[in-house]
């Protein structure tokens, strides 16, 4: 089976971060993603995704991302249940996310930031990198 998403769009707000009962940072936080068809009126609507980020992860993207600002996520989709202060039965999806990228390198007051990438999969080696690939230059699209 394959369960994996990938979306970029902006935080809707400022993520927040809080503690497991063992004590691992988590961050939630929501991305608003446009939606491609557009509503009998011609605007577009916008989906609302709950993102959940992990440890180290979870503390950067908690200290550098922002109201607004533009990322990319990479994860899996996640179904949990609750039973609310009423007794009612909910459920939540939401995408538990293996990696964060900030899409944008400037903040809103035009200083340079830190653009980190938080992945918590292994990465290959900078020596498998694209520019060492000798391509004639015929060869390329564009």
């Amino acid at each position: 089976m394959i369960n994996r998403v990938v979306i970029a769009g902006r935080l809707t707000r400022d993520p927040e971060l809080r503690n497991t009962q063992t004590g691992t940072p988590v961050a939630t936080f929501t991305v608003a993603v446009d939606n491609r068809t557009k509503n009998p009126d011609g605007t577009r609507s916008a989906s609302f995704i709950p993102v959940v980020v992990f440890a180290q992860a979870a503390e950067t993207v908690s200290k550098f991302a922002r109201k607004g600002m533009l990322v990319g996520v990479d994860g899996r989709l996640n179904q949990r249940s609750y039973d609310r202060k009423d007794g009612t039965k909910a459920t939540v999806i939401e995408v538990i996310a293996d990696s964060v990228q900030f899409l944008e390198p400037k903040a809103a007051n035009g200083e340079d930031v830190e653009t980190p990438v938080f992945d918590d999969t292994a990465r290959e080696s900078e020596s498998s990198n694209v520019d060492t690939l000798e391509l004639p230059d015929d060869d390329l699209p564009f």
